[in-house]
């Protein structure tokens, strides 16, 4: 089965997601594409085994518009007999994934948490119902698109290197597909991404105040990882809306999840109750975050976590030594 895999990019440089989702294919496809809207790391793409990489070429396409970025994507499927179309499931997966699935009138699978293929069907496993179940499902279609959620798949180069082809794809474009575009991204500059990450910590009302979010700073700046939020943190303006974890914010599955003064509300597990490791620092020993902890400190937030800090300041010194 020939996969194709949506290569999110940003001036060239792969996003890990897409990598991820590259290496979930070469697992189950014994052909794997990549599809990229103009050009980005040939090498890299190399690296993690890709059999052909295709540039989706057209004027429309400079600036970024979901409807014809998603038509340009069908069409290409189409045409090239593609059985299964994988993306990482970031916010621009997100906005692709179903677009194309109407278009190509194919099942989509959203948010997977691992794949198999068995008698030749593809077969995913996908959380339900904010998180409280896993469901194993199967498409009913021939072809079918597919979001693969970012950490749950670890990115792997492929064993021996290969020399895809290169080819280029010229979509049939008019104004009607490009209605709303992107003109302007605003970056969070030298910030990790919570869904890039490989740790998160995330701070919650316990913190009292915006200005206490300087200690979650803090700590994720010395264990290398990005900061994150809750909504009721977000809602009250303390911190941005792209560090929202939860039902209405991102889905994230890092190494590893600390959560500060964070009580554990049904809607924030949703969020981050797939990271394979979960701690917790909370007043309340009965907050439902420590019944999906791995490991949970009962204690203040404001006298825990500069203990952290330090800690983990002279472990890094001793190790370095």
């Amino acid at each position: 089965m020939t996969t194709a895999v949506y290569i999110e990019h940003r001036a060239g440089s792969i996003k890990r997601a897409s990598l991820e989702a590259i290496t979930a294919a070469r697992g189950i496809a014994d052909r794997v594409v990549g599809l990229c809207i103009g050009t980005a790391d040939t090498q890299t793409l190399r690296t993690y085994g890709v059999h052909e990489i295709v540039a989706i070429e057209h004027a429309m396409l400079t600036r970024y518009s979901s409807q014809a970025v998603a038509e340009a994507i069908a069409q290409y499927v189409r045409s090239a007999a593609v059985g299964a179309l994988f993306l990482g499931a970031t916010a621009q997966g997100k906005e692709l994934g179903p677009r194309v699935a109407v278009l190509l009138e194919t099942a989509y699978l959203p948010d997977c948490v691992a794949l198999s293929k068995e008698a030749d069907k593809l077969v995913a496993v996908r959380p339900l119902f904010a998180g409280k179940i896993r469901a194993t499902v199967e498409p009913l279609t021939e072809r079918v698109v597919v979001s693969l959620r970012p950490n749950m798949f670890t990115a792997r180069p492929a064993e021996t290197p290969t020399e895809p082809t290169q080819t280029t794809f010229s979509p049939e474009l008019s104004q009607e597909h490009c209605r709303v575009v992107v003109t302007d991204v605003v970056r969070n500059e030298g910030k990790l991404d919570v869904l890039e990450a490989d740790i998160v910590v995330s701070g919650g009302r316990g913190l009292k105040g915006p200005e206490h979010f300087a200690l979650i700073e803090q700590l994720a700046a010395v264990l290398g990882g990005a900061v994150g939020a809750s909504r009721a943190v977000v809602d009250a303006g303390w911190r941005p809306h792209s560090e929202q974890v939860g039902q209405t914010g991102k889905t994230v599955s890092p190494n590893l999840y600390l959560a500060c003064g964070i009580s554990g509300a049904v809607q924030h597990l949703a969020g981050m109750s797939s990271s394979k490791v979960i701690a917790a620092i909370n007043k309340d020993k009965d907050a439902p975050i420590f019944k999906v902890a791995d490991y949970g400190i009962v204690g203040d937030v404001f006298e825990v976590i500069p203990k952290l800090i330090e800690q983990v300041k002279q472990l890094k010194q001793s190790t370095a030594s």
